[in-house]
């Protein structure tokens, strides 16, 4: 994610008028723009620059919109760019068609600047705080996926690329389609190889936008969740607000981080002092912190 005020912005159509328009209007707004005039174009700028945002068009020859924005979501690095469609048809089909292929958003063509990049802003806005959120799980060395109901792997932090990379991943893809299928609930773990050391996926919940979080264990270790819920009674969530608690975050920021609001975060929070014995976030942290050190 590029810093702020410098976002990157992928414009793909194939009119150059279009694209004319679109450019200037966009560079006077402050972003720098990367332009592609068809749909492989823009997936090897896009896999080349990583840009912070795509503005696609829906109807171009060759691949059209709907297939470029899959193929592009199909990317792990790719798949978390938000893309807005442009669009001059108004069929609630081929609304569907475009946020079932990944889109966040869609403007109908003739385009309007100012709602056009008050809808970029939003879009930015939220995959920044998703960003952050997938940062901090990096930067705290958190083993941590998303995958979507196909199986497919949308995002996974490095030390969950690292874990997964010592174990075979052949058709990994179907079977996981298969297990979500079958229904899961929060600490269901799915099991990825039967060797020494076994390496399972501890489904965490799902997201507004209907993707699955996971975390990667060692089966063979407990975390620090376990930990908690063993040490303290807590549920699987409440583990994981004290986990974040003891790592410094705000309400709000584990809030972005396990897809719920601040408010929910708050009730989690009294139940965990409640069963701690404890009257504050500090005393909380201190206790979680102790109870792995001790372990």
């Amino acid at each position: 994610m590029s810093p702020a005020g410098k976002h990157r912005v992928l414009l793909v159509d194939d009119s150059p008028e279009t694209l004319g328009m679109l450019n200037e209007s966009l560079r006077i707004a402050g972003y720098t723009v990367l332009v592609a005039l068809e749909g492989e174009q823009a997936i090897a700028i896009a896999n080349k620059v990583n840009p912070d945002i795509i503005l696609l068009d829906a109807r171009m020859p060759v691949l059209d919109g709907f297939e470029t924005c899959k193929q592009l979501k199909r990317s792990p690095e790719l798949a978390g760019i938000p893309v807005i469609f442009l669009t001059g048809l108004s069929d609630t089909e081929d609304v569907l068609r475009a946020l079932q292929a990944g889109g966040v958003d869609y403007v109908n063509k003739p385009i309007v600047i100012d709602e056009l990049l008050a809808r970029m802003k939003v879009h930015l806005t939220n995959a920044q705080l998703t960003y952050s959120a997938r940062n901090a799980l990096d930067q705290l060395g958190r083993a941590m996926l998303c995958c979507n109901t196909e199986g497919d792997i949308l995002w996974s932090t490095s030390e969950a690329s690292r874990l997964l990379s010592l174990h075979s991943k052949t058709g990994l893809g179907p079977k996981l389609r298969n297990w979500l299928a079958g229904g899961v609930e929060s600490a269901d773990q799915f099991h990825i190889s039967e060797n020494q050391q076994n390496i399972s996926l501890c489904y965490q919940h799902r997201n507004a936008n209907g993707e699955h979080l996971m975390r990667v264990v060692i089966d063979a270790l407990p975390t620090e969740t376990d930990l908690f819920k063993e040490s303290f009674n807590l549920t699987n969530r409440e583990s994981d607000v004290l986990l974040w608690i003891a790592n410094g975050k705000t309400n709000r920021e584990i809030g972005t981080i396990l897809d719920v609001s601040p408010r929910t975060v708050n009730k989690h929070l009294e139940q965990i002092y409640r069963k701690l014995g404890v009257e504050n976030r500090t005393a909380a942290a201190a206790r979680a912190i102790k109870s792995v050190l001790s372990n």
